[in-house]
């Protein structure tokens, strides 16, 4: 990929973005697929783009800009490697503090200046990324970004705190258990967590407590797989959270910022696909259940959801965008399963369709979220 010298006057050029994705967590294939997608819709006569790929090992990459080597082939997600151009260099992102300007580091040879950088869109999902670590970095340096700030991403990322935020707002929430590292160290410990699981009734699910795209969470209908259960959610997260398990119907919502304040889309309802308990990761992307928008609901029922998700977004303090999920209960109430603060934008996600059915085309969307973005200030706001 050639990086041209970009003018030294910010106004003679269009605004470049610098787009991340990819990351150390277990979503990797999952944000790659995304930012495949933001690549081939991205306004190229309005934007300049940068992309800029992060290893699972957490190595810095400049990735080649070829939209089509980021999809699901034959049920295999993409990885960084595979579209990176220099998988030896290191990408600095930013050079300095205060300084917007991108550099290539190779081993053996002189840093490589690849231009000033105006806005970062990051698509990362997980860990490292949509937790607020990578927000932190692009506070620290002053770069402009496109979505949630430090807290909203890291509290939306973990399960625990979400629910505790949720609650405090008078937001429905489901029972659930947290079981910390120290409490799967001793016999007694374990012993504890059998016994708090059990209390909550069958079936459950256990999950890691700081990731998405539904890796690592299994449906447990018999206690003895509970033990099991719990140590496939610690290959991804030490920390879990264990739920009771609900009777209703799973529907979402978007919630998008607009000049006026955040507005929610019409909802989306995941209908799970046959052969599946529950919406896991491959029946999310590999079988591709199908998600009905908008959703069968009444006109009360949507404007309910419509007010929650917003709700949701307020309570933690959201920026840009966030998908609030949903259970619609058999008693007509309302739960809120978690809300996602950087939801995924691939073909198949439920948040760009939720938009496109609420009159916000895919480019639009992508475009008013970097408008945002580069309207806002960074630090405290």
């Amino acid at each position: 990929m050639s990086i041209e010298q970009t003018p030294t006057n910010p106004s003679a050029r269009k605004p470049r973005v610098a787009l991340v994705f990819g990351g150390r967590s277990s979503e990797h294939g999952v944000s790659v697929v995304t930012a495949g997608s933001v690549l081939k819709a991205i306004d190229r006569d309005k934007y300049e783009v940068l992309p800029i790929g992060i290893t699972p090992e957490g190595r810095w990459a400049l990735v080649s800009d070829e939209p089509a080597r980021m999809a699901i082939t034959e049920g295999r997600m993409p990885d960084v490697q595979g579209v990176a151009e220099a998988v030896d260099g290191q990408v600095l992102l930013p050079a300095a503090p205060g300084n917007r300007e991108v550099v290539l580091s190779e081993p053996g040879s002189a840093p490589k200046a690849l231009g000033e950088v105006d806005v970062v869109f990051p698509l990362l999902h997980g860990p490292w990324g949509e937790d607020g670590t990578l927000q932190g970095l692009l506070e620290l340096s002053g770069v402009p970004y496109v979505g949630n700030g430090v807290l909203a991403s890291a509290a939306g990322m973990d399960k625990e705190f979400a629910k505790r935020i949720l609650a405090s707002h008078g937001l429905g929430v489901g029972h659930y258990t947290i079981v910390r590292p120290r409490d799967w160290e001793t016999e007694a410990g374990r012993a504890d967590v059998r016994e708090r699981a059990a209390a909550l009734g069958l079936p459950l699910f256990v999950k890691p407590c700081r990731a998405g795209s539904s890796i690592g969470i299994t449906k447990v209908k018999d206690l003895a797989d509970l033990d099991a259960a719990i140590e496939e959610a610690r290959r991804h997260d030490p920390k879990l959270i264990i739920e009771a398990g609900v009777s209703g119907r799973e529907i979402e919502c978007g919630v998008l910022e607009f000049e006026d304040g955040p507005r929610a889309s019409v909802p989306a309802e995941v209908l799970v696909g046959e052969g599946f308990d529950f919406y896991d990761f491959e029946a999310k992307y590999i079988d591709s259940s199908e998600v009905r928008i908008p959703a069968a609901l009444t006109a009360e029922e949507t404007a309910q959801i419509q007010r929650q998700a917003v709700a949701a977004f307020e309570a933690f303090g959201c920026e840009g965008l966030a998908r609030v999920d949903f259970f619609l209960l058999e008693d007509g109430s309302w739960m809120i399963n978690e809300i996602n603060t950087m939801p995924g934008f691939t073909p198949i996600s439920a948040y760009p369709k939720m938009w496109e059915a609420s009159g916000v085309a895919y480019a639009e969307l992508i475009d008013r979220l970097l408008s945002t973005a580069l309207r806002r200030s960074t630090g405290l706001r």
